[in-house]
């Protein structure tokens, strides 16, 4: 009998680590899927695949992201494969050598081989987590315990396009702002650089007392060309701290909820993230994986920490005997339409598609601030230039209209 370590979701939601003896691989999945947990990953207790398994970790770190555009294009491409009746091994080489993702092509190459040998697909993307997501891999796994895999890919497909989609309008409202901030940036570094120093010359032979904007201006622009490197020290420190600071827990979590707050930004993040929770969390409901383990999973879906802790005081309090609507409404996270249409869904039955719809009242939200962004940061940005204008202006200006004042009257 060998041993196999595993890493299993229980009906609760929680993670469970042991390990299980059986004659081959199929029979240790076999067991832990018969008690009725979701398997995340299994490996040989063997020195030889520990260290295996430890290689590949370290160079997943180093591998780029696969993009969205390349998941949209396999999950579209696999439903239409299966849903033909296509051998899922010839469709998995298909695309393989279609797909001009190195990641992606590496991991389904890797997928075709343990498909030869009997692994199961689900089973098989787990050992490519950088490529395959828990929500990918659970997903493909209730498709093929249910015989709808193209459903499955579907689904996937139509999951994935949203969230694109999202993210591409995101980017283009922020395009502009962005692009107007780097410019100030850029004026500001030439200024002080270039035209300062060529005014603060010209002030000093002229020996007169300067007002105290043109004071300041000028030690500021002195600062900053004679302890340039200092400035450069000090930023590339206090990013490698902040760096630090984020990649532990508790700055994970501060740093998530700061991006929250951000106004005009921040709200906007909030509902994009609350689209995203809701359309998951639908996708896991109605692909039938269980309440506490779809919550979790929906929660980790959300890339932000805080948000994640909130779900996950959600799903406690459903272990604890509360039911889901009570739960979103102490939860403060959903708006009160939501939190209604969570609650008609729970008494109808139909949580799954009132959590689309909630999805797409979210999306529509986002829609719209997006529109609308650029018109409210045009004020504030406005005020910045405006503010660099009425500095220059006071320092600079200011001590020539004395100096024109002392030559008219010399």
């Amino acid at each position: 009998m060998a041993r196999f370590r595993y890493t299993a979701r229980a009906a609760n939601g929680k993670r469970v680590s042991a390990v299980v003896e059986a004659g081959t691989e199929r029979e240790a999945i076999a067991s832990i899927v018969d008690g009725g947990m979701v398997l995340l990953s299994l490996t040989p207790t063997t020195a030889r695949a520990q260290k295996a398994s430890s290689g590949q970790s370290s160079v997943s770190l180093f591998q780029r992201p696969v993009k969205l555009e390349s998941l949209v294009i396999l999950c579209r491409q696999m439903y239409s494969l299966t849903k033909a009746g296509v051998p899922l091994m010839r469709a998995i080489k298909g695309l393989a050598q279609s797909t001009s993702d190195k990641p992606l092509q590496a991991a389904l190459v890797s997928i075709c081989n343990e498909l030869s040998n009997g692994r199961a697909l689900s089973t098989s993307m787990r050992d490519h987590p950088h490529v395959f997501s828990d929500l990918f891999v659970s997903l493909i796994q209730v498709g093929e315990n249910t015989g709808r895999l193209d459903d499955a890919m579907l689904q996937l497909a139509e999951y994935f396009e949203q969230e694109m989609e999202t993210r591409r309008r995101i980017k283009s409202a922020l395009r502009y702002p962005s692009f107007v901030l780097m410019v100030i940036i850029s004026a500001m570094v030439f200024l002080n650089v270039k035209v300062i120093p060529q005014f603060a010359g010209m002030f000093a032979k002229f020996g007169s007392d300067l007002p105290l904007p043109t004071k300041i201006l000028m030690a500021t622009s002195s600062f900053f060309v004679d302890f340039w490197w200092l400035l450069l020290i000090s930023s590339v420190c206090s990013f490698a701290g902040w760096s630090l600071w984020k990649n532990t827990d508790k700055g994970r979590v501060s740093w998530d909820k700061f991006k929250l707050r951000i106004p005009l930004v921040g709200p906007l993040v909030n509902k994009a993230l609350m689209s995203r929770f809701s359309r998951t969390f639908a996708l896991m409901l109605r692909a039938g994986v269980p309440l506490n383990t779809a919550l979790q999973m929906s929660g980790e879906a959300l890339d932000n920490h805080f948000l994640a802790g909130e779900v996950d005081r959600m799903k406690n309090a459903i272990e604890s005997g509360v039911n889901l609507s009570s739960v979103t409404g102490d939860s403060k996270l959903f708006t009160p339409l939501v939190h209604q249409m969570i609650q008609v869904g729970e008494e109808t039955g139909q949580i799954d598609n009132l959590l689309l719809e909630a999805s797409e009242f979210y999306d529509r939200e986002v829609d719209y601030d997006l529109k609308t962004l650029s018109a409210r940061m045009e004020p504030i940005l406005l005020l910045v230039v405006a503010g660099m204008v009425l500095i220059l202006a006071l320092g600079i200006f200011l001590p020539m209209w004395n100096m024109l004042d002392l030559i008219r009257g010399g």
